[in-house]
């Protein structure tokens, strides 16, 4: 993030409070302006004006407060807003929070300087998105697909493996059928270090490195460092998708950590707290990161985005996840359940829901059977289910011979369906396939969701 540092200095903080401090005396000062901070040891801190009155400035500082002092420290103010240097060699580094390259390579010389906060996307000049990306992962593929354009969510809780799957997405997703570009931005926010450890061996050991553009924010960098870090990683998606012509996948983990920065932030300015304490713009902070996903028109490159977030308490009415769910356009949910049974990846598909899936499957997109195959996999899957709670009041002996089957079923979809390897890639035309397999274990007057001329064409009971 390169910073024109100006001649106005200023030695009048009036003002320490958590990531804040308050500025007197200044002039010209505009919102959003980056500012440089010269600690009383002669340390260099970068920050940003979170608010002018009057001649009073409040400043959040990136990398916190310790040591700054309200006598001695020295505050600069650039002119500037935050800008990230862009270049096409950004592909396969690995940046900090704040753009800044760590692992080891040179600096990026800028093919040209982006405001990190983006520019609004015309609505007019939308595309609908509806081409498909496979993700190799029967779960999303197969019951809740993602297209290109669509931001879709993944709801998490703690300890469930949504690092392994976050990995797994980045290294396997794909546009398949034409010979286009395609890009990762992998965005970290509050992870371990354990956890970036794992994510960069994972990209390293398979080569994804090589089509992956990182931003990592630890655990133990300050926090207020992560508000900044997703919004590096759209700007440079952006960069890629509009400018250089890529399709780019862009993953967020962990939006929970960053709106705990903006909780922070907040009751340090003293705000009136809105649902369990986050401030009430977080809606809108939310949509200006969700909403820089999309296609534009006369554009060959777009933008699709899934972030992960961890629901505090598996609470998927917490303001974050149910904010989120406003914004975007479908979530894939994690299961707590699932994952004690040891299946991997634990997607409950009856809660997951992908709301633009129907624009980018069918004929000339996956196959002409999907839509059939899918509805049919959810209808019998939630029936199987629904027998599962029954059997336990009435016992299994008060049940049907049809019922047994869809029982039958819902343990087979479990086993076979969901359950992937890490490193299981599977095409879309197995994933369907495998469907078939499943419906052949129920009577064919049952399969009421598939087209009557697709069953002797994909039914394995006809080849």
């Amino acid at each position: 993030m390169k910073i024109d540092i100006k001649t106005r200095e200023y030695t009048t903080v009036s003002e320490v409070s958590g990531p804040l401090m308050i500025v007197e005396g200044v002039e010209g000062v505009a919102y959003n302006e980056i500012v440089e901070i010269e600690t009383p040891a002669g340390d260099n801190r970068r920050g940003q004006v979170l608010e002018v009155k009057g001649d009073l400035a409040v400043v959040q500082v990136f990398e916190g407060t310790s040591d700054l002092n309200t006598s001695t420290t020295k505050v600069r103010f650039t002119g500037q807003t935050a800008k990230l240097g862009v270049a096409p060699d950004m592909l396969g580094r690995v940046f900090n929070g704040t753009g800044i390259p760590i692992d080891g390579g040179p600096e990026i010389i800028p093919d040209k300087e982006l405001d990190i906060s983006g520019n609004p996307m015309n609505p007019s000049a939308r595309e609908f998105p509806a081409e498909f990306i496979e993700t190799g992962i029967s779960t999303i593929d197969g019951m809740n697909t993602l297209v290109r354009g669509q931001k879709l969510p993944i709801f998490t809780g703690s300890g469930l493996p949504h690092n392994e799957l976050a990995a797994q997405i980045a290294r396997q997703a794909k546009v398949i059928g034409e010979e286009t570009e395609f890009a990762v931005v992998f965005a970290a926010m509050g992870i371990t270090h354990e956890e970036a450890n794992y994510f960069m061996r994972d990209f390293e050991r398979t080569g994804a490195l090589e089509r992956v553009t990182v931003f990592m924010n630890l655990a133990d960098d300050p926090a207020i460092e992560r508000i900044i870090t997703p919004k590096m990683a759209l700007t440079t998606a952006e960069y890629f998708a509009f400018e250089l012509n890529m399709h780019v996948l862009v993953i967020l983990t962990d939006l929970t950590n960053y709106c705990e920065a903006l909780r922070e932030i907040s009751a340090a300015r003293d705000e009136v707290p809105g649902r369990r304490g986050y401030p009430g713009y977080m809606y809108t902070d939310l949509a200006t990161m969700y909403e820089r996903a999309g296609r534009i028109t006369g554009k060959e490159g777009s933008i699709t985005q899934m972030p992960i977030l961890v629901m505090p308490q598996d609470d998927i009415t917490h303001p974050i996840p149910d904010l989120t769910g406003y914004i975007t356009e479908g979530q894939i949910v994690l299961s707590r359940d699932l994952n004690r049974k040891g299946i991997y990846p634990p997607v409950d598909v009856l809660p997951s829901l992908s709301r633009l899936m129907s624009g980018g499957i069918g004929e000339g997109q996956t196959r002409e059977d999907h839509s059939g195959v899918s509805d049919q996999l959810y209808s019998a899957y939630a029936e199987g289910r629904d027998l599962r709670d029954l059997m336990a009041v009435v016992g299994e002996e008060a049940l049907t011979e049809r019922d047994r089957k869809f029982l039958n079923f819902a343990e087979a979809f479990e086993k076979r369906f969901i359950t992937q390897t890490g490193d299981e890639d599977r095409s879309i035309q197995e994933t369907l396939d495998l469907g078939w397999e499943l419906l052949s274990l129920l009577p064919e007057a049952e399969l009421k969701r598939v087209r009557a001329e697709h069953i002797p064409k994909y039914h394995p009971a006809y080849k």
